[in-house]
Formats: C-alpha cells, structure tokens, sequence
C-alpha cells in the first residue's frame, strides 16, 4: 500500500498532480495492481504512517523533510522532485524518474535497489516550559512577529497551567533528518547558553545560535556555514608568506583544489552515526569560550540561558527553549530513517 503526499502550492502543484494522476493509473488500476492512498499535510498523521508500507513524497527536499519528520517506525519514505528546474532535490530519486516513476516502482517491488539508512537527532528535553507538540512552521508560514507571538502564547498557557507541562525528561515527538538549530528567535540578538560535547564540561557560550547537523544535512546548512571562499583561501595563504617567508603558490588552480579539499571535508554520509555542530559567530572573551566552535559529536547537551529562543527540527518543527530548558542530541539506530537509492 502506497501514500502519496504532495506539496501543496507553488510549482510544485502541476508536476505533483501530473505524477499522482498517471502513479494511480499505473499502481491502481495498472499491471501494477497496487493500493494507493492520497494526503495532504493536515491530514498525514500517525494512522496514515501505519496504513502505508511505502510513503512517497511528492515536491522537494523540503516536502520530503516534511514527510520524514512523521515517520518515526521503519516505514521506508522516497521522493519525487517533481520541480526539477526550481528544486535541488537532493533527497529525491534521481530526476528522470519524475516522470518515469513507473519503471522506479517497479525496480523497486523487484528488489532492484540499493537501502540508504539515514541517521536521525533523536532530543530529550528537560524543562516543563518546553511545548509538548511542536509549532508547524510549515503549516503556519510564519513571520518572525507571529513566530514570536505564538511561542509566548504558548508559554503563557503552561505558566497558567491551561496547557499540560510535561515533568521529567521526555524525547521530543520529531526526528531530525537534516538539523537542529537552536538558539533566539530574533536572529539579531544574541544567545546565551551553556554546552557540553560527548560528556564534556558545560561551557557557557555567546552567538548566534548552534546548529548540529546529521550526515544528510551537512551538504546543507552546514555546509554552507562552514565552507571557505577562495577569495579567503587566497587570502591566508598570502598572509602564511608574508609572516614565514614561504612561497606558497596562490595562482588560482592551487587555491580552488584547497579550497575543494577543505570544503569535501565538511561532508559525512548520512548513515554515518555522528553529528556535526557548528557555533556560529562565538563571542570569545574572559567570560565567554568557544574552543571547539565546529567539530562532530556523539552527544550533546544545552542547556539554554535565553529569553526568546526555539529549538527548530528540520527547519519545519519549532519547539520552546528559554532559560532552565535542556536538549540532549544523541543518534539512535532505531531512529535512521529507511530510504531507497536507484541509479
């Protein structure tokens, strides 16, 4: 049994129409001679995860996340980029099979594939001001104002005792595929929080916020974070002649090889059982340390000294983090998520 969730707007829309319509012609009433089942992100929820044996997420990589943040059984998830001139589709099956998802479909229920296990962030939270059920930012599209305003009213109802406070830790209810950030809401003003690598002392810390990546996102955020320029390559390496007197050379092929070796180096594969994390913009004085800003882990626990922050799962799932709340990342086995990969 089959479950299609396609996105629900922009471009996206005639393509994931265009792939529905001839999948259930082909599964349903085809040679095929599958079931199938349609739903939209309201209506994907635990009961379709369970009816399904094969979920396939139709849009991008963002749909994709969408559906895998649901999934939380060994209920395999593929999917159909279908914007392949707007969409990276990383995720995704190859793009030929956007509009050849017949002969995918049927490599697949003949064995003809490779499993790809994606690691996933598993977090414990400790701290009865952290929502039990997260802020859908994908459902609400939300400018910071009514992010803001949303989180505060959320935290409102609990410090009334209008909504439930979970005592004692607890594992959040989503899986992170790609990443977590956290750190304030408002991008402008710094975090404070105290952080410990794989058992490590606490260390109070100054930024902009944490990221900590799976292997599946570090060609992502990440990546993007911590890459180098060739400009700054070059840079460095003018500044290394000048302080040694060495003669490194500068011409453009050696700075784009370093820069490409440096830049490859950031890069883990997503069943790698690490997590990679990042600070960003570490303020470093007699008060505040950062001497590990990036690096992999096995663990790693925050506890937060914000007024306004969030712990965001996937860019997708917004959960509250303010002052006292504890996050503890670790990846699980029994959380990777089962994909296929076709040539």
């Amino acid at each position: 049994m089959f479950l299609l969730f396609p996105k629900q707007q922009d471009t996206c829309l005639r393509n994931s129409a265009s792939v529905e319509s001839r999948l259930k012609n082909k599964l349903d009433g085809g040679k095929l001679g599958l079931e199938t089942r349609t739903v939209d992100r309201y209506h994907f929820n635990d009961a379709a995860v369970r009816w399904a044996d094969l979920i396939v997420s139709m849009g991008g990589d963002g749909t994709f996340l969408l559906a895998a943040s649901k999934v939380l059984d060994q209920t395999p998830v593929i999917g159909v980029n279908t914007d392949p001139e707007g969409s990276e589709g990383h995720l995704c099956l190859p793009n030929r099979y956007t509009f050849l998802f017949e002969d995918a479909m049927k490599r697949i229920l003949s064995g003809d594939f490779r499993w790809m296990r994606r690691q996933r962030i598993r977090v414990t939270v400790d701290g009865r001001m952290v929502n039990k059920d997260p802020i859908d930012l994908h459902e609400l599209e939300l400018s910071f104002p009514e992010h803001y305003h949303t989180h505060s009213q959320q935290e409102r109802r609990m410090h009334q005792g209008l909504d439930c406070m979970v005592k004692g830790p607890r594992v959040l209810p989503v899986r992170a595929l790609n990443e977590i950030f956290i750190g304030e809401s408002l991008s402008s003003r710094m975090s404070y929080y105290e952080m410990s690598v794989d058992d490590g002392p606490m260390e109070k810390q100054k930024s902009s916020g944490v990221t900590v990546s799976t292997g599946t996102g570090s060609s992502s955020w990440s990546f993007n974070i911590n890459k180098l320029s060739c400009l700054s390559v070059k840079d460095i390496l003018k500044i290394t002649n000048e302080e040694t007197g060495s003669n490194l050379a500068t011409e453009d092929c050696t700075v784009e090889r370093i820069a490409d070796r440096f830049n490859s180096s950031l890069l883990f594969d997503g069943a790698d059982p690490r997590m990679a994390y990042t600070v960003r913009d570490p303020v470093t004085n007699r008060v505040y340390q950062s001497d590990m800003p990036r690096g992999f882990a096995r663990k790693i626990v925050m506890r937060s000294r914000c007024w306004d922050a969030s712990l965001v799962i996937d860019a997708g799932s917004s959960f509250i983090f303010n002052d006292g709340a504890i996050a503890t990342m670790e990846i699980n086995e029994k959380d990777a998520l089962n994909t296929v990969e076709l040539d």
